[in-house]
């Protein structure tokens, strides 16, 4: 067994899907009963926030590696991976970061983050800070420095908050793509710290665009992926095979919050751009 430390313990609050009544059920999970009077069994289907919970005093994740044993079915050899996307990877892992709320004497929450300008304004998730109890906020780059980051802005409805980090950091923006350019079956890649596993990049397709989901009391219209996405990938860019930014990776789905089951959501970049641009124009 291997132990992999990182910057903090995975929990996620949940995240419910607009189909769902107000008690958290859907038509597939309602108790019914048959002629019998028997109440059978119920599909328990909820989505879960890819965020780290707060959590008092855990700085460290870990990641379990197991193999096979003597004489089991080979592994399946992996697809050949397109050389476009190892393009967009070495472009876009040098701008993320990994984001650290709180810690001081409450709780903690982890999450990612990405450059946006060559000020090094940081784009990451609301909830990381809002479960970070309002604590200092630090980030750490790929190269293992960590800077205390200013909280330039918040935006709960968004789930959307504005860093900044000195001058020094050197960080490289990531481009963004152009609103209303995504398209279904495209080739993305997640980028961020699941598990507190620093750049960390999984792929996956673009699987629907204007998906409604719930979280908490609002309602958001986001990119659905299949890229793999974890606690700690919360805040991290969705980028395409030209390294730019379609999305910002925020939620999953999970059955009885078992962990992902290939189902993400990232708030499309064009509502990224629009309050990113206020927050900046509004706090600097």
């Amino acid at each position: 067994m291997a132990v992999q430390t990182g910057l903090g313990e995975p929990r996620g609050p949940w995240f419910i899907s607009p189909e769902l009544d107000p008690d958290g059920r859907g038509w597939w999970d309602a108790p019914q009963r048959d002629p019998g009077g028997r109440r059978p069994g119920r599909l328990l289907a909820v989505l879960a926030v890819v965020a780290v919970s707060a959590v008092s005093g855990a700085l460290a994740g870990g990641v379990v590696a197991s193999r096979d044993g003597a004489g089991g079915p080979a592994a399946a050899s992996a697809a050949p991976v397109p050389a476009e996307l190892v393009t967009a990877a070495e472009r876009t892992v040098p701008g993320v970061v990994s984001v650290l709320a709180g810690g001081t004497t409450g709780g903690s929450a982890t999450g990612s983050g990405f450059a946006v300008d060559d000020q090094q304004h940081l784009i990451t998730n609301d909830h990381i800070l809002a479960k970070g109890g309002g604590g200092p906020v630090t980030v750490e780059l790929p190269d293992g420095r960590r800077f205390a980051a200013e909280v330039v802005g918040r935006e709960p409805r968004s789930d959307l908050a504005v860093l900044k980090v000195p001058a020094s950091a050197g960080l490289t923006p990531l481009p963004l793509a152009k609103p209303g350019a995504t398209r279904v079956g495209e080739p993305v890649l997640a980028v961020g710290s699941p598990l507190g596993l620093a750049g960390t990049v999984t792929a996956g397709i673009v699987s629907a665009l204007d998906r409604e989901v719930r979280l908490g009391n609002n309602r958001h219209s986001a990119v659905q992926t299949d890229a793999s996405i974890n606690p700690g990938n919360s805040g991290g860019p969705l980028v395409n095979a030209r390294g730019e930014v379609v999305g910002v990776n925020t939620a999953i789905a999970t059955i009885d919050g078992n962990g992902s089951i290939g189902i993400g959501f990232a708030i499309p970049i064009d509502q990224v751009q629009q309050t990113a641009d206020t927050i900046i124009g509004k706090g600097g």
